[in-house]
């Protein structure tokens, strides 16, 4: 039954490869680095967010260390830009450099890219400093690059089908990753043992290819084409507009696992998850969910089903203008100062105003 909550605009998109950011997307500059959500207002990007890109510079040896990394930063000498302005989506305070290995999800008319993810914390997208983020990424893009890339290059696999068997399975695809994940190691079938048992090993793994999945339907068939958050504002971009509508970022709300850490507003690209009908909008299918947020999840939390499209499963502006509810997102919560770190899971309501200044563009 569950199964039925897959989105249809999933169907086409397939991961066919993975490739440095540099050959999958030449456009954008080796001095820039693609962040989640919308720009910075005023230049300055949250803690964690600033750990993050330092430790992508020592990943591409431009820096020697965490602290060199941010003097590179702070002199200037590297630029923050947003991921999806790109065709790139990043989750929470990860940063994509020139050469990090990004997995290449769509069709032939387009593709959107996402970061390989290094595993379990400490990690990048967690803005954590520890170095050992960046060895771990390290040996992740060496499988990536070299048996995974070899293999998909024959052998695509149909992103809709992994969501189907992750919904049935009590997953909704976002907070929830572990049966999307099998998924995607069984349809691997053929692939180097030992690569296809590290991807096994990591039910996070799948996240990335997801996100890319979903910004891919939001771009094919949605109204909108960019939907995150960066820390300090959370916004999205209509479908034809240049500049991104936002409102301040707030923490997510849920488990918290670290309560020694000031919360990080909302963070990461992964909104295009739950604009795309999947996570908060398919909370029917994850009662583990549910039983954990049940003394902070919104009494109404089901009816936000009737948010999406009938037709295509993704979110519609209209419908949300017409029932004044809004879409939840899923997104862990991140510690808000320089320790960075994973603080909790959750989710996070947008304001409403977000959506008020587009209902008369987006009338009922």
């Amino acid at each position: 039954m569950n199964a039925g909550l897959a989105p249809a605009a999933l169907q086409g998109a397939r991961l066919t490869g993975v490739r440095q950011r540099a050959q999958a997307v030449p456009a954008v500059p080796a001095d820039v680095l693609l962040h989640a959500g919308p720009p910075y207002a005023d230049g300055a990007a949250p803690a964690p967010v600033r750990n993050a890109a330092a430790q992508a510079l020592v990943y591409e040896g431009a820096a020697n260390d965490l602290a060199h990394g941010l003097r590179l930063l702070a002199d200037g000498a590297y630029r923050l830009a947003p991921a999806q302005d790109h065709g790139v989506v990043t989750p929470l305070a990860q940063v994509v450099s020139a050469s990090m290995p990004v997995f290449a999800v769509g069709d032939e008319a387009l593709l959107i890219h996402a970061p390989v993810l290094e595993g379990a914390p400490p990690a990048l997208r967690f803005g954590a400093p520890d170095p050992a983020c960046v060895a771990a990424l390290h040996a992740a893009a060496a499988d990536a690059l070299g048996p995974l890339a070899a293999h998909l290059a024959g052998k695509p696999v149909q992103i809709h089908d992994l969501a189907v068997q992750a919904l049935a399975q009590g997953d909704e695809c976002h907070a929830r990753t572990g049966a999307a994940n099998a998924a995607l190691v069984a349809a691997l079938a053929g692939l180097a043992g030992d690569c296809r048992a590290r991807i096994g090993a990591n039910p996070g793994y799948v996240l990335p290819i997801l996100m890319a999945a979903c910004a891919w339907a939001l771009r094919r068939h949605g109204e909108i084409e960019a939907v995150g958050g960066n820390g300090v504002a959370f916004g999205l971009r209509p479908r034809g507009q240049a500049a991104w509508r936002t409102v301040p970022a707030t923490a997510p709300v849920g488990t918290v696992m670290r309560p020694e850490l000031p919360a990080l507003g909302a963070i990461g690209d992964s909104a295009v998850i739950d604009f795309a009908g999947l996570g908060g909008q398919a909370l029917a299918a994850a009662p583990a969910l549910r039983a954990e947020w049940a003394a902070c999840l919104p009494a109404d939390w089901a009816a936000r089903r009737a948010l999406c499209d009938a037709a295509s499963g993704l979110v519609s502006l209209a419908r949300v203008a017409d029932t004044a509810l809004v879409p939840i997102v899923h997104l862990a919560i991140v510690g808000a100062d320089a320790r960075g770190g994973l603080a909790g899971r959750g989710f996070y309501l947008p304001s409403p105003e977000l959506f008020r200044f587009l209902s008369a563009e987006h009338p009922a």
